[in-house]
């Protein structure tokens, strides 16, 4: 396929994605403000409602300020109108990255990766930039350099990590294949890269499915808290559902402070507070319902979780072992050394990036410092990796392991003896046959 018609391809991906984030909140905001304002509802701020909230959920921060009769009405304290909000509720980032990571991989096995890339992130961009410059509000504000970037920085990573990964795998006539000649003369190093890539995949989805299935049991032990909540807020139909949509779109939020949680450092609900295994030390917690999920205070015992990040670990450590094995590569000990080291590095970075996304502000005053810390989860999640991965990739080799390689040396030597007799009665050559041992 030709390289004009992969860019203009990827271009109309990038606008059905931004298109389709746009929607997904333009449309229940605009059921929603017709509920509740009916006739005389002001549709002009319907637009730079949706335009700031698709900005938000890309990480840009908000800096909302409420209306000084606002306050007057409610009695919210003159300290408390004016916050930054940046807890960023993940789902929206999630998609707009996986439709990128999809993206990149069409453009990718049409024989073109590098001109997808450019489409899609040109036209990504001049999107973002086109709602930066029509969704100003005055109660929510983004700064707009972040308005304008951060969407398309998430949609520019995705496209390359899709892109490169099947370029990788299939090849692309081009860099990528260079790199991985480079990269295949390191005799007994060159699965190195490759390798602590797939086992660090390995560990993101396996602590990312940990972190689901907490959440899911701290769900169903204390969903009676939830519903308490939910009827303590004493709000109608209306604002039950976007009470509902808000705590679903931060779902994903949830899933990274359950992985925090399992692998020890736990998380924040405002200053001052720490929700982890080893307990649970909370002041006044907002009344959102979705919170009545944190754990109580619990038994020392509950430290035991941190196995699984380990075992998480020694699980990557056995899929990437069995590969080599099967191979026959990286058999000394220096290749998975670093193959080992590698996956917990990379998972770390994972472990910190996410760790980033999950925490920011909810509010005023305490309420600022929500999340896990990007440092603690990061050096946890490497040091827990690192044993797991290191047990497997480093044990001794066991004995079926030694056998499997002396019969694939004893089929290679078969194989290239009976090459050589096969050549000597060819060329009409009568020597004598070599003994075998």
């Amino acid at each position: 396929m030709q390289r004009l018609t992969v860019a203009l391809l990827a271009a109309l991906d990038a606008a059905i994605a931004a298109a389709v984030g746009l929607a997904v909140l333009l449309a229940p905001l605009t059921l929603l403000w017709t509920i509740a304002f009916g006739a005389a509802a002001d549709w002009g701020s319907l637009w730079p409602a949706s335009g700031t909230l698709w900005q938000f959920g890309h990480g840009a921060a908000m800096q909302i300020e409420i209306p000084d009769q606002v306050v007057r009405a409610t009695g919210i304290a003159p300290d408390a109108a004016r916050f930054v909000l940046s807890l960023t509720p993940l789902a929206l980032l999630l998609f707009t990255l996986l439709f990128a990571v999809r993206s990149g991989r069409r453009a990718s096995a049409a024989g073109a990766w590098l001109s997808g890339v450019i489409g899609g992130a040109v036209s990504f961009a001049a999107i973002s930039l086109l709602v930066a410059v029509t969704a100003a509000t005055t109660a929510a504000r983004v700064p707009f350099w972040a308005g304008a970037l951060l969407p398309v920085a998430v949609y520019l990573a995705g496209l390359l990590a899709g892109a490169v990964r099947h370029a990788w795998s299939e090849g692309d006539g081009g860099l990528v294949d260079r790199v991985q000649d480079a990269v295949d003369g390191w005799g007994d190093w060159a699965p190195v890269p490759a390798e602590a890539l797939r086992g660090t995949a390995v560990v993101v989805l396996a602590l990312t499915a940990s972190g689901a299935l907490g959440l899911a049991v701290m769900t169903v032990l204390r969903g009676g808290e939830v519903i308490a909540l939910f009827e303590s807020a004493h709000v109608d139909a209306l604002g039950a559902t976007v009470i509902t949509l808000g705590q679903l779109a931060y779902l994903p939020t949830l899933v990274v402070w359950a992985v925090a949680w399992i692998a020890g450092p736990g998380f924040a609900v405002g200053a001052g507070t720490a929700v982890s295994p080893a307990g649970t030390q909370l002041g006044v917690v907002p009344g959102i319902p979705v919170l009545g999920l944190l754990p109580p205070v619990d038994s020392f015992w509950m430290l035991v979780v941190v196995l699984v990040p380990i075992a998480v670990g020694a699980f990557a450590g056995w899929m990437v072992r069995s590969k080599l094995v099967w191979e026959g590569t990286a058999k000394g000990y220096g290749p998975r050394i670093v193959i080992a080291a590698g996956i917990a590095l990379l998972s770390a970075g994972v472990a910190a990036l996410a760790a980033v996304l999950a925490s920011g502000s909810i509010g005023p005053g305490r309420l600022a410092e929500t999340g896990p810390q990007p440092g603690a989860l990061a050096l946890a999640i490497g040091l827990e990796v690192l044993v797991g991965a290191a047990i497997l990739l480093l044990a001794p080799r066991h004995r079926d392991e030694l056998a499997e390689e002396r019969t694939d040396r004893w089929n290679e030597r078969m194989a290239g003896l009976g090459a050589s007799l096969e050549d000597e009665r060819s060329s009409g050559q009568d020597t004598p046959r070599t003994p075998v041992d």
